[in-house]
């Protein structure tokens, strides 16, 4: 194979990376073409991308031994962005089409005005961003992804693309290399930030345990513990194993108590609000429940306007929380694999406290930076985890560029996934194969378009929701009025007022229970409603039906609709008291309170009791329908009005007052029961 003749057809950014790649390694550039020649298949076509790749991974695995080194001197940015750039356009043709869609770009964004939909967004990328990256390239989405699948340190395939959501929102949905730099080297600062970090007081932490978040000391913000109507301020840490808090003594912090997130199945963790003497007033907190414990652990985040800080907590312990639950329910037991799971999930979290550095004034939702809490939200997100599960046994963790020896390598860890192995075997990194990854991306792609569809459909109830109790009254009488076409239907059936229809209804109903085809009437009613579906779709009402118009004009005047709703407000009243004298006689007959009506009652039931058990049910349902049809035809009407047979109902009504309540009383406070 003419090696020159390949080589012409890279583009020029490429030609660049594998020069530069080359350089890495140490090795000339024929070199890496004869090697990656004598792996590569004709069949399986796209070889200047494979061979970006066969360069990439060769010159990582050789960067990411020194990696904290070379993100802070730029080298490591710098080289893994061209190596994006180069997988977008890796041949000749891919450069020039992609020079003239940017062209095309630039002159509609010349005619476009900026709208208001970023109002909201950080100082530092409408202010600064555009400066930067003004004109300059740019990659996409698939390329960052690639490259969390290469390295896992500025994305993880599993969340790389929620991730790229976040930091491109700014730019037009593109990453900059000023701001992938930046994004860079603030998860270096933060990782050394967390090495500073004391061990919490009284506490040995495990050898694979590290500290992750820690707020409550002097150059932070406060962290509050409730312990029933008591304050205790102090220090919280989050490890990747439990949470501790320690309580601010007179000069130093008292012992941690530690509330473990990894053996309790049980532990539930939410959102919660404090205030004094324990009324709920401010939304700024959570509660750490378990049943070992009595009482749950309230922790409050005080801040002025919104609960950020409350809600980072929050999503970073339940993070720590299902991860465990994950390797537990999986039966992830070799140390290898969970501490690879560990390490990914570390960086996540060493992610997400970069970009709130990044977007200070408005904090990026937690969960897109997350893996555990993410899925756990997101539809399907169960089978992306089974898929995740899956993969992780095919990781080579003593890879230099798996995520457990990217922390060991930024100081970040011990050597808890074995030792480094050397040789060819690292050449051959499992992220290399399309196939390992390939059930993992089909599922992830999955759960986010449903995700998608699912928003768009609750964008659609947004605007109902903000409906007051009155218009949200309209709306619904608006939508049941195609129900008041088939009660006048259900009238003129029960009351005889089409003799022939009425005969049809019972001769149906009673052949029905008489031959027990209820299922079979059940499924031709699933039937007519397919029909109706199916002819609507033929009359194609959803182009026609496009909105719901809900009329709210009154002929009443300001004051008559005030006398109306507050009569409205009584009916309601009066329909709430008569559901609780309802309850509270019923309630009198079951203790026997009114002993002579409980007697009734008892014989009653026991009577209905005997003719159930002998009688057919189908028997008393065709006597019922019978009795309710016959009753209500106008002869019996008739019969019933000369022959004074209300007594009945009359009778029962009165026996129903005559029921005696237990007597309720409202206490401010309930009374301490005897022990």
């Amino acid at each position: 194979m003419d090696t020159k003749n390949n080589r012409k057809h890279l583009s020029c950014i490429a030609n660049d990376v594998v020069h530069r790649c080359a350089l890495q390694v140490k090795a000339s550039e024929d070199s890496l073409v004869e090697g990656f020649e004598a792996e590569w298949k004709p069949e399986i076509g796209q070889y200047s991308k494979k061979f970006v790749e066969y360069c990439s991974i060769k010159a990582l695995t050789n960067m990411c031994q020194s990696i904290e080194e070379k993100i802070s001197d730029g080298s490591f940015s710098r080289l893994t962005f061209d190596m994006m750039l180069a997988w977008e356009m890796p041949s000749a043709a891919d450069e020039e089409s992609h020079t003239e869609c940017m062209g095309k770009e630039n002159e509609d964004r010349k005619a476009v005005k900026v709208t208001s939909d970023h109002d909201e967004i950080p100082l530092f990328y409408t202010d600064i961003m555009p400066l930067l990256v003004n004109n300059e390239p740019s990659v996409g989405e698939d390329a960052f992804v690639w490259m969390g699948s290469l390295v896992p340190l500025v994305s993880d395939v599993i969340n790389g693309r929620f991730t790229y959501e976040i930091l491109t929102a700014p730019t037009g949905n593109r990453l900059h290399s000023p701001a992938y730099d930046i994004f860079l080297k603030e998860m270096d600062k933060c990782i050394k930030h967390l090495q500073k970090q004391a061990t919490p007081k009284g506490v040995e932490l495990a050898d694979d345990e590290f500290i992750l978040h820690v707020e409550g000391t002097a150059s932070t913000q406060r962290v509050v513990r409730h312990i029933g109507k008591t304050s205790w301020p102090g220090r919280l840490t989050l490890t990747n194993y439990a949470l501790y808090f320690e309580a601010s003594g007179v000069i130093t912090y008292e012992d941690a108590l530690k509330i473990d997130l990894s053996k309790d199945a049980e532990l539930s963790v939410k959102p919660t609000a404090t205030g004094p003497w324990g009324a709920p007033l401010f939304d700024k907190a959570i509660v750490v429940e378990s049943p070992e414990q009595s009482e749950g652990i309230v922790l409050e985040f005080p801040e002025i306007t919104s609960s950020t800080r409350r809600d980072h907590w929050l999503a970073l312990t339940k993070e720590i929380m299902l991860m465990h639950k994950f390797l537990s329910k999986f039966k992830v037991e070799c140390p290898i694999q969970a501490w690879e799971m560990n390490a990914r999930t570390i960086l996540c979290i060493i992610r997400l406290h970069a970009a709130r550095e990044m977007l200070r004034i408005l904090p990026p939702d937690p969960t897109k930076f997350l893996i555990f809490a993410l899925y756990d939200e997101l539809p399907k997100g169960d089978y992306v985890l089974e898929e995740l599960a899956e993969s992780l046994k095919k990781v080579n963790c003593g890879h230099p560029s798996s995520a457990s020896s990217i922390l060991r390598c930024m100081n970040l860890s011990i050597a808890a996934s074995g030792e480094v192995k050397e040789g060819k075997e690292l050449e051959e990194h499992k992220h290399i194969s399309d196939e390992s990854c390939s059930s993992l991306e089909t599922a992830i792609n999955q759960s986010k378009e449903q995700a998608k569809a699912i928003e768009i459909a609750k964008s659609t109830t947004e605007g109902l929701k903000d409906e007051g109790i009155s218009d949200s009254i309209l709306v619904l009488l608006e939508l049941l009025k195609p129900l008041k076409s088939v009660l006048p239907w259900i009238r003129e059936v029960v009351s005889w007022e089409k003799p022939a229809t009425t005969l049809t209804v019972i001769a149906t109903t009673l052949l029905i229970v008489y031959k027990e085809w209820v299922g079979q009437a059940i499924a031709a009613c699933l039937l007519t409603i397919v029909v109706k579906m199916l002819q609507a779709r033929k009359k194609r009402l959803t182009d026609k039906c496009n909105e719901i118009v809900v009329c709210t004009a009154s002929d009443q005047s300001t004051v008559e609709s005030i006398v109306s709703a507050q009569y409205s407000l009584i009916t309601i009243h009066e329909m709430l008291q008569a559901a609780n004298i309802m309850i509270l006689k019923i309630w009198s007959i079951l203790i026997s309170k009114a002993r002579k009506h409980a007697d009734t009652v008892m014989v009653a039931l026991t009577g209905l009791a005997i003719v159930l058990a002998v009688v057919p049910f189908k028997y008393i349902v065709m006597g019922g329908v019978l009795y309710g049809f016959i009753m209500n035809s106008k002869p019996m009407k008739y019969l019933g009005n000369n022959s004074n047979d209300q007594s009945g109902n009359r009778r029962l009504k009165e026996w129903w007052e005559s029921i005696p309540i237990i007597p309720v009383r409202v206490v401010d406070k309930l009374p301490e029961c005897p022990k």
